[in-house]
This record gives structure tokens, sequence and C-alpha cells, in this order.
């Protein structure tokens, strides 16, 4: 497994700044490599970028668990690290789910499950329609919101369409029960990779693979509360 030492040493650092919302740390501990592998290794995306036309687009549709999202923005230099101190105050950019409006690169406001997979493949389908083939979409999907019928319809559409489209399903076994072959098997028309969650050279290679249409990357983690 690697971990980088800018993990170990910053990320859990920040991440300790942001209180008030303690019941979803499992949410923002089972994201925080993969948004991390992202933002350092894989989105073309800069915080003088985030009105680029051409930029890679990142969607946070586990939305409801942010703390590792804004860790590594700060990490990353979009938002201040300052900020991090008053998570969820009257005036803080920072809501217990991300707001689009307020912080620097956050493309999407999410926070209610089942809607960021829909969006992402609006966003792939615009971007190609717009003739941006170069800006690549990401999705970042917990496992238990594929009970959403919507996740369905989007799954549908981008495999039948074949659209550019990377969308990261975090699987702590909050919800496979019943689905015979898993997560994999919901998507149907996809290509599947699997990754250990936690190490960042799988997740890279997992996310910056070449694939022809739409590509399905399932991180599997341990779910913990610290």
């Amino acid at each position: 497994m690697t971990v980088t030492a800018t993990h170990t040493d910053r990320l859990r650092p920040l991440l300790r700044r942001l209180t008030g919302d303690e019941k979803h740390a499992p949410s923002a501990h089972s994201t925080l490599d993969v948004i991390w592998v992202l933002y350092d290794r894989v989105l073309r995306i800069t915080p003088e970028t985030v009105d680029d036309p051409g930029r890679d687009r990142f969607l946070l549709s586990k939305g409801h668990g942010p703390a590792a999202y804004y860790a590594v923005l700060a990490a990353k230099g979009f938002i201040p690290e300052s900020a991090l101190d008053d998570l969820g105050g009257w005036d803080s950019p920072l809501g217990h789910h991300p707001d689009r409006v307020r912080i620097p690169g956050v493309e999407i406001g999410t926070g209610s499950l089942g809607h960021g997979l829909g969006l992402a493949v609006g966003t792939a389908l615009g971007l190609r329609a717009q003739g941006f083939t170069t800006a690549r979409t990401f999705v970042l999907v917990g496992d238990a919101e594929l009970d959403e019928g919507s996740n369905h319809e989007a799954i549908a559409y981008a495999g039948a369409t074949r659209l550019p489209l990377t969308a990261i399903v975090i699987d702590n076994q909050s919800s496979t029960h019943g689905w015979p072959g898993g997560i994999a098997a919901r998507f149907v028309g996809w290509d599947v990779t699997f990754a250990d969650g936690h190490d960042h050279d799988e997740l890279e290679f997992a996310l910056t693979r070449p694939h022809a249409g739409p590509n399905l990357v399932i991180a599997t983690v341990e779910k913990k509360g610290s």
C-alpha cells in the first residue's frame, strides 16, 4: 500500500479541525484517500483554473460527509485552512453539505443521496456536446446511494451512450445484500476496476486507465470512525 507523507502528516490534522459533524466522520474517513488521489494525481484543476471550461470536473455525490473534501481543498489551496475551524457557522462557507456558490472548486451542491450520478451524466454529456473532449468527469458515490432509482437511470443512459465518465463507488458493505454479482452487476455496459480504497497507487491506476466508455471504480474500504 502506498500512502504519501502529505496524506499522513497533513490531511489528518486538517480533518481534526473540522468539528460539529462527528456523526458523519465514517463517511469522511472512507473517502479521504480517494479524494486526495484525485486532487493530487489525477484531476486537471487548480485554484487558478476553477472557471476554465476545459477543466476536469469532480462531483461529490456522497455530500453528507464532506469533511474529507474540505480538508483536501484546503491542503490544495482552494480554501484557506482557517475556514476549517468554523464548519457550519452562520457565516461560514463550509456547510454540512458542500455549496457550489460559496466554495471555489465545488461543482455541485449535494447532500440528499442519489443526485450526483445523474448530474455527472449530464455534465459529461454537456462537455461532449460542447466539444470539450479532453475534460473528464468524475463522481464519487456511496454504495448505499445505489438504492435510489435515479442512479439506475443514469447508469443505463451512460452505458448505452458510452459517455466518457468515471464513477467511483466507495464500497464499505453498506448496501450489497440481495444483488448477485455485487455492485459491479448494477453497472451494465460499464468498464469495471476494483481497488483498495486506501492504496494510492491502485487508486491512481484505476482512475487513469484508458477506457472507451463509462468507467466504474469500486474502492473497497473498511468503515471506521477515526
